[in-house]
């Protein structure tokens, strides 16, 4: 009897799961109808960040957690894209729910709420209201209220974008779960119009050169497919092999940052236009990662930070408890790699450890690497180019390059592109 009741208990989980998860094959397709199931998600989960910055909120907030990460996973798990070159936004949407069930855990978690620098609770200053500095956390514009000083207002109003702010603060700037987190430098204009402009511009830049990288990489046979292939083709001799497969990889590394830049590029105009935030408020999503010497620089400085709150909530903290600082470090890593391989589920591509792996290592690499200068750079080039390689094929293997970024209909390149290869070859053939 015992065992039996195990059995039960554990089948009804199992079924719960598959309803929030189904197997690939059992999900239902995104059509208009469904859409605002997939938003579902949205409501308690602002609901909860509301709560986060109301004192003496705990309780209420351990009692909403489990129905902001149920909507959350069935929203993005639950639903699929069938177009075989939207598949890529299938693995978007598991990267998103993943970030926002690790700021619901932080949220419904911290006993006294999410604060602000300054704050001792929600919306109540310590001591002076100030700002404190906060290493590279802080950014902190003279001209501008601070946004302790906008927090004091109890409006709805003001209480609402309160937790707007929080819900879409990636990197933690003025929080206080950002110390320690480096912010870029800020490099373009202040003033308005002119941070406009450059924004404007520099969208632009980072949109063809996204599309033209995008579309060279489907000129590739199975790589640039929907249904994927692998980058190392074998029936090259192996140096024209590694020769193309690096080629490969650097195209898709550039991809990736020009769409970083393109994406932050779109959000950073949008919000100083529409939303009249501070440009202040928009530091640089890169610090120019080509230049780092160490990988420890790369990784802690280099890179885009916002995604390093949610591998700190996943794998950091439980680390910390377990092995202290160098658990934290590996359990942030490792946390990386299952974040970024989870998501690929919502593909329906099977699960692949060398994606895992390949972030897993990086703890150790931290730990273990010495030098710096120009031996440091060819150190994190060799890591990047070479060691990264069988995780971008993972990623090919499996139908990223196939997907579809830039839409045709706006795509210089992909107009362009085919034009040329077919008069390269024909001027070939002539000869």
């Amino acid at each position: 009897m015992p065992f039996r009741f195990t059995q039960e208990i554990m089948q009804g989980y199992h079924d719960f799961f598959r309803l929030l998860i189904p197997e690939p094959q059992n999900r239902i397709p995104i059509t208009p109808s469904v859409v605002p199931y997939t938003l579902s998600w949205s409501i308690p989960f602002f609901f909860l960040a509301y709560l986060a910055r109301r004192p003496e909120t705990h309780l209420i907030r351990l009692l909403l957690l489990p129905t902001v990460i149920a909507t959350t996973l069935a929203s993005a798990f639950r639903y699929c894209w069938t177009i075989p070159a939207l598949n890529v936004y299938n693995w978007g949407q598991g990267l998103a729910a993943e970030v926002v069930i690790a700021k619901a855990l932080e949220y419904a978690l911290t006993p006294e709420g999410m604060l602000r620098i300054g704050e001792s609770q929600p919306n109540q200053p310590k001591g002076k209201a100030k700002a404190e500095s906060n290493g590279d956390a802080s950014i902190i514009d003279e001209d501008d209220p601070t946004p302790l000083a906008k927090s004091h207002s109890s409006s709805l109003i003001a209480a609402f974008g309160d937790s707007l702010n929080l819900a879409h603060e990636m990197r933690g700037a003025g929080w206080k779960f950002g110390v320690g987190t480096h912010i870029p430098k800020l490099i373009r204009p202040l003033e308005r119009d002119q941070f406009l402009k450059v924004t404007l511009w520099s969208f632009i830049k980072y949109f063809l050169l996204l599309d033209l990288l995008e579309s060279i990489i489907k000129l590739f046979p199975g790589v640039g497919t929907p249904a994927g292939g692998s980058m190392f083709y074998q029936n090259l001799p192996i140096l024209q092999r590694y020769i193309v497969s690096t080629t490969i990889h650097i195209l898709t590394g550039s991809a990736l940052l020009s769409g970083f830049h393109m994406v932050y590029d779109l959000m950073a105009f949008i919000a100083v236009y529409s939303c009249n935030d501070s440009p202040s408020s928009w530091p640089p999503v890169m610090d120019n990662p080509w230049t780092a010497d160490s990988m420890h620089v790369f990784w802690a400085k280099r890179w885009h930070q916002l995604l390093k709150r949610t591998f700190v909530v996943y794998g950091g903290i439980p680390g910390y408890w377990i092995a202290g600082n160098t658990g934290a470090l590996l359990g942030t890593f490792i946390a990386s790699g299952l974040y970024h391989e989870f998501a690929i589920y919502a593909m329906g591509r099977g699960f692949d450890p060398v994606v895992p792996a390949f972030f897993a290592l990086q703890g150790p690499v931290l730990v273990l690497e010495r030098g710096r200068g120009w031996v440091g750079r060819i150190w994190v080039y060799s890591i990047m180019f070479c060691l990264a390689q069988p995780m971008i094929d993972s990623w090919h293997k499996r139908g990223l390059g196939g997907g579809m970024v830039i839409p045709p209909f706006i795509s210089p390149a992909k107009f362009v592109l085919p034009l040329l290869v077919r008069a390269f070859n024909a001027t070939v053939l002539a000869k």
